[in-house]
């Protein structure tokens, strides 16, 4: 694979998931990624496997709810391995509970870290990308924050709040040379989407969607929703009308 990343990469929840398949194929690019997650041990097998590929990377073991150790690592990052030209703000978590059954303590976490661990990020890279004149934020968003679904309060309002907050990053960071750019992805086979007994239309493999994630950030999208056929299923969900679109959500569950 020809190396094409001459970058250093901030990636958050870069344990498992998309995050580790986003390292895996950056480092395979010639990126110098940091790794970004709570759990010590995977990261550090992680990077033996970045490092035996030929790949540069570090393993940054901290919390994104915390914003001290974010900046802490940040730092870490910079010092180690240059300024930071990309930072994916990709850790996440997702509930399925009815709403009968709303728990404001679930709901809480699934904001601490798919939004405030996301404002985090960004806080520990953005002065620094500004101040340099150049940098791009990434941010691992969801079909799912367009509108609600089913039994999906919490992780569809959250991935919302998480695309309007980038959105509004975008526009403040016209004319800095820092450029920002939101993922949509629909269902792709990760530890998130495990075991679930429904049916999840246009179910991607983890390294294709990656790959796709990857050729966008490199292209400097805006935005990107993928894929196209699920995208374009929940566009229209956006102009239905309400009566329409609730008869049509209610008997359909992807979570379960």
């Amino acid at each position: 694979m020809a190396k094409t990343w001459n970058k250093t990469v901030l990636i958050t929840g870069a344990s498992s998931g998309i995050g580790k398949g986003l390292a895996l194929e950056i480092a395979a690019r010639g990126g110098r990624v940091g790794l970004l997650a709570r759990r010590e041990n995977v990261l550090a097998e992680l990077v033996e496997q970045i490092n035996a590929q030929q790949g540069t990377a570090i393993a940054i073991a901290a919390d994104v709810r915390d914003s001290k150790a974010v900046r802490a690592a940040a730092d870490r990052l910079r010092a180690e391995l240059g300024p930071i030209d990309v930072m994916i703000a990709n850790a996440g978590i997702g509930t399925t509970k009815p709403a009968a059954q709303l728990d404001p303590q679930e709901v809480a976490e699934v904001f601490d870290i798919n939004v405030l661990g996301a404002v985090n990020s960004v806080a520990a890279v953005v002065p620094e990308m500004v101040e340099r004149g150049s940098g791009q934020l990434v941010a691992i968003s969801s079909l799912a924050g367009y509108r609600g679904v089913a039994k999906s309060a919490a992780y569809c309002a959250s991935k919302a709040a998480l695309s309007s907050f980038f959105e509004s990053l975008r526009i403040d960071l016209r004319d800095t040379g820092v450029t920002v750019t939101i993922i949509h992805p629909g269902f792709i086979k990760t530890p998130l989407t495990a075991g679930r007994a429904a049916k999840m239309p246009y179910l991607m493999e983890l390294d294709d969607a990656v790959k796709k994630i990857v050729t966008a950030i490199e292209k400097g999208k805006k935005s990107y929703a993928f894929p196209w056929q699920l995208a374009t299923i929940v566009r229209a969900g956006m102009i239905m009308p309400i009566a329409m679109y609730d008869w049509i959500a209610a008997r359909s569950s992807f979570r379960e």
